[in-house]
């Protein structure tokens, strides 16, 4: 059941808070749930797990792709791994380990990939990932997801621990914003309308989603009704629900923090192209660009990802 937070835009649980409580609940009643962490203990709080529970922690060091491997030979024994690393450490470089070791060897690993997109802030170009959904959406089987808040956070953590196969989600650790309500509840590869409207179709995932509501708010002004749809599960993509929201809009606009390819907005396209729909289309993420360093707020600006420039969007596309 979906419900919104009675706060909605305010400052909620920090997204590495939400991680670290519901692994620890979890390895509570299933010794077989593991957190591998490659030296970024204090970063994401997971030491907490390795005080209180050090039996099922394991410190890979910085040394990702042997942490994915390491996941799926306890897979292979029978247990349920959490991995945790930067976005680029979890995705672009131990891809291989992933694909085979993991997909292709039909083991589960669970992988966290922290601080996408402009949320790395003075990590800076390094360590900044927009090709994250990207890469992953390509390994057959696998289930990608972007998280709104700590409380659908924590709910994707759980679904993980339920399933077969490889699963990434992509997560600041710091800052969240509240979205939704203590209460809410999901369904994997469904996505949420969070917001009725007319005139334009917004679909963004993640921490995005609070700049979007936000955009909305200023369009209404403006006399332009948008619908809002949070569509954390990128893959796999609740394409039926595209395809009927999309149909009687006059623009659909995808908002996310990702380059442009390969993200939400080619999954979405893909699907509306091969349906025959054809509406008004804009895809609003980070188009050939490197990371930079810099402040979160001020990375948000420099790669044009703020509620004013989504408004901008909506209102071009509309023109």
């Amino acid at each position: 059941m979906i419900t919104l937070s009675k706060n909605l835009g305010a400052a909620g649980t920090a997204y590495r808070d939400a991680f670290v409580n519901t692994l620890l609940s979890l390895m509570e009643t299933d010794k077989r749930v593991l957190m591998i962490e490659a030296d970024l203990g204090g970063a994401n709080g997971s030491l907490k797990i390795q005080k209180e529970q050090p039996d099922q922690f394991i410190q890979a060091g910085i040394s990702e792709q042997n942490m994915m491997g390491m996941a799926a030979g306890l897979s292979s024994e029978g247990f349920i791994p959490f991995c945790h690393t930067f976005g680029p450490f979890a995705t672009r470089r131990a891809f291989d380990q992933i694909f085979l070791s993991g997909g292709y060897a039909h083991n589960t690993i669970n992988i966290w990939g922290s601080d996408p997109g402009f949320t790395v802030g003075a990590n800076g170009g390094t360590h900044t990932t927009w090709e994250d959904v990207a890469i992953m959406r390509t390994l057959p089987g696998a289930v990608v997801c972007d998280a709104a808040d700590a409380v659908q956070f924590a709910w994707i953590i759980r679904q993980f621990a339920q399933m077969d196969g490889i699963h990434y989600v992509r997560a600041g650790r710091k800052t969240s914003y509240q979205i939704y309500g203590d209460d809410a509840t999901f369904e994997m590869g469904k996505g949420n309308i969070i917001r009725e409207g007319t005139d334009a179709l917004i679909i963004s995932a993640g921490q995005l989603l609070k700049d979007a509501m936000c955009a909305a708010d200023e369009l209404e002004k403006q006399g332009v009704s948008c619908e809002i749809i949070d569509m954390f599960c990128i893959k796999p993509l609740d394409s039926e629900l595209v395809i009927r929201e999309a149909q009687g809009k006059r623009a659909v606009v995808t908002f996310e923090n990702h380059g442009v390819i390969g993200g939400l907005g080619s999954a979405v396209a893909e699907t509306l192209f091969e349906a025959g729909v054809f509406v008004p289309f804009k895809r609003h993420g980070v188009d050939e660009r490197f990371g930079q360093v810099g402040t979160v707020d001020w990375l948000q600006e420099e790669f044009k990802l703020t509620a004013s420039d989504l408004v901008q969007t909506v209102t071009q596309l509309l023109a």
